[in-house]
């Protein structure tokens, strides 16, 4: 008998911590669900937002944070195990696909048309994955020493370049980090073919290359037309860059939205842009987005609406895209929803991405290592050398195929 008294104060004891599935973890209340999210900038700032959706809705939001570097194996864990939170993070593009088989479909949220489709993370034709923010690169420029109507294509990239030589400035500047040099500009020949990812599966297995390939082609004279006539990229480094910029030494640098914050120490004396690399004529900014939200389809189906309407709340009322926007500092995603705390670079990325003008991050499917290991040291050769472009075309071909193990 007192060992049966003990097995029954033993489960007691159990229920009363929230085992068996009922936990505040495991959202088993009615009125509760669970956020988990990586982005540990907004931790507080979406903890506020939890409190005021309590506040107006009467539901409870629980805010998982995590300290590490292992968020996604924490929540594959979790998710796998059956213990997963209701709403989280993740990256699109592999991490989601890693986990799509947990993702709740999220076509029936009442604003997710609103959403440009490249933004959203999309599997077998089902909306997975909401964007947290945007982020875009392309040129950024000084008003006062470009005009962006002026430069459309390759020989008006030139005559912009050549200009401002004539003037004693450097037209356009790239730097020696490995992205910066290689990675970020590479993205347009891959983004404004129609079918992007065909293309890079077929260069994969080596089935085209990109020395046959008309938009690379263009962009090996768009390449050497910068070292004709800019500095030597790899003597100048990322700070360096922007401050030459913010000087008024370079006429435009090839970044994003991200380094408005280079500029906070400067006395700026003019107003700057973001355009798209005329590449072909491109007039579309490279857009993607940092993270997305998904809902777990392993929870109970209450659990999902929970999450659904919380996201629709962030979304798309006044107080929750007040949060986005103001208080998580986020670019708007959702056609119609503005922000005054935009700064001007974001304001562009902002923009193009409301009227649909945007082009892909061919970058998020670059083979593993591809930039730091295979293409910036061939980029260190093109800069450094009489390489010709076909050469060049030649060496990231070579180079594109020794990342995909060929």
């Amino acid at each position: 008998m007192k060992a049966k008294g003990w097995m029954f104060l033993l489960i007691g004891w159990a229920l009363s911590l929230g085992f068996y599935g009922c936990s505040k973890k495991d959202g088993g209340e009615k009125n509760k669900f669970i956020i988990f999210q990586s982005k540990v900038e907004i931790t507080t700032q979406l903890e506020a937002a939890a409190q005021a959706y309590q506040a107006e809705t009467g539901v409870e939001v629980e805010v998982w944070s995590t300290t590490g570097d292992d968020y996604f194996h924490q929540l594959r864990t979790r998710i796998a195990s059956g213990e997963g939170p209701a709403l989280f993070s993740m990256v699109p593009g592999a991490e989601a696909a890693e986990i799509g088989k947990y993702l709740e479909d999220l076509g029936d949220l009442p604003f997710v048309g609103n959403i440009a489709e490249s933004l959203v993370e999309k599997q077998n034709g089902k909306i997975l994955g909401i964007p947290y923010t945007m982020e875009g690169f392309g040129i950024v420029y000084n008003k006062r020493l470009m005009d962006p109507a002026q430069v459309r294509d390759y020989d008006t990239f030139v005559a912009m370049l050549r200009q401002a030589r004539d003037a004693g400035i450097t037209g356009f500047g790239l730097s020696q980090e490995s992205y910066f040099l290689i990675g970020h500009i590479l993205n347009t020949p891959f983004a404004v073919m129609p079918d992007m990812e065909d293309y890079m599966e077929k260069l994969a297995r080596g089935a085209v290359t990109m020395a046959e390939t008309p938009e690379f082609q263009e962009f090996a004279r768009f390449y050497g037309a910068i070292r004709d006539y800019s500095y030597n990229p790899l003597e100048v480094n990322y700070d360096k860059e922007c401050g030459d910029f913010a000087t008024g030494k370079t006429a435009a640098i090839h970044q994003g939205n991200w380094c408005y914050s280079m500029f906070v120490d400067y006395n700026l004396d003019f107003e700057m842009g973001l355009m798209p690399f005329p590449l072909l004529g491109n007039d579309k900014l490279a857009v993607s987005v940092p993270a997305v939200w998904g809902i777990n389809s392993q929870v109970p189906a209450a659990q999902k609406k929970l999450a659904k309407d919380f996201l629709t709340w962030l979304y798309t009322s006044p107080e929750g895209t007040r949060y986005l926007t103001e208080e998580f500092g986020f670019i708007p995603v959702v056609k119609g929803v503005t922000s005054t705390a935009l700064d001007p670079l974001s304001a562009e990325v902002s923009r193009y991405a409301m009227e649909g003008k945007i082009i892909p991050w061919a970058t998020n499917l670059y083979p593993a290592g591809v930039v730091d290991v295979h293409l910036a040291p061939v980029a260190q050769r093109f800069f450094t050398s009489t390489m010709s472009e076909g050469e060049f075309l030649a060496a990231l071909d070579e180079a594109w195929a020794k990342a995909n193990g060929r």
